[in-house]
């Protein structure tokens, strides 16, 4: 029988982006931003200075040194025994991203392999049964059944299944076999 599908988003949802560019904007604007501090805003409203933090992602070894959410390995590993796994990540934005991407999942991630990862602009054209990210923009085109990731930027947004975490992750999927 074949396995049911898994798009699941990088940055927001695998790695930890936001405590990542958090410190970085901190350290590059002088400022004092926390998590809590920009939640329901969006990430044009949260980093309002675009060039710091356009400068910030096209910056050498940003990507490569994220964090990984917690959780988000073993959980991984778990659905993979039911699930096929895609990472899906709109990469193209940031070019030097991509070969960091695919470094940084070589080392958290090394389980999942090569034909797995997708690295593109839109994700329109993603057709697994389920999506897993932090962006309704990326949500909104799910042609299967869309999942939420919270984030700083989603937070008042209702429209999708919402997971706070990699265990709730687990359990909203586990449910479903």
């Amino acid at each position: 029988m074949k396995k049911k599908t898994i798009a699941i988003d990088m940055d927001g949802v695998l790695a930890d982006i936001e405590a990542h560019l958090i410190a970085y904007y901190n350290k590059e604007h002088g400022t004092a931003i926390t998590k809590d501090s920009i939640q329901g805003f969006s990430e044009e409203e949260a980093f309002k200075e675009k060039a710091i933090l356009h400068g910030i992602l096209n910056q050498e070894n940003f990507f490569r040194t994220l964090p990984v959410m917690a959780d988000a390995v073993e959980s991984l590993l778990v659905l993979q025994e039911n699930y096929e796994l895609f990472i899906v990540s709109a990469a193209t934005q940031f070019p030097i991203s991509l070969s960091e991407k695919v470094a940084w999942l070589g080392e958290h991630f090394p389980f999942i392999k090569w034909e797995n990862i997708i690295l593109c602009g839109s994700k329109n054209i993603i057709n697994t049964d389920y999506m897993i990210d932090d962006h309704s923009k990326n949500l909104d085109y799910c042609m299967g059944k869309p999942i939420m990731f919270t984030a700083f930027h989603n937070i008042n947004q209702t429209h999708h299944l919402r997971v706070n975490n990699w265990k709730e992750v687990v359990d909203v999927l586990e449910k479903t076999l």
